[in-house]
């Protein structure tokens, strides 16, 4: 399953900085997707993605507070599957 999927409107930078949404995403109103998000996110820079949030926020700060962050600013897309598609895909498969 795709954790995360980004997709290709994204700005062009150089090799050192990640490249930026050229659009925030739209807020999050559910607290349960903020988490779910940030956490996927968090594990995504655990394992050495770069931070979004460029040179404003220092880098001593948890990974889990970085993505929260950047979950609120609108920095990391997200997809929400949709549970009928993956319901019709499990009874094919049963």
């Amino acid at each position: 399953m795709d954790e995360m999927t980004e997709f290709s409107t994204l700005e062009s930078a150089s090799d050192d900085q990640p490249q930026l949404p050229s659009e925030p995403a739209p807020p999050i109103a559910s607290r349960f997707l903020f988490v779910d998000v940030a956490a996927l996110r968090a594990k995504q820079l655990r394992r050495g993605a770069r931070v979004r949030l460029g040179e404003e926020v220092p880098l001593a700060h948890k990974a889990e507070r970085l993505a929260m962050e950047e979950v609120r600013r609108g920095l990391v897309y997200y997809d929400i599957p949709d549970p009928k598609a993956k319901a019709a895909q499990n009874k094919d498969e049963a």
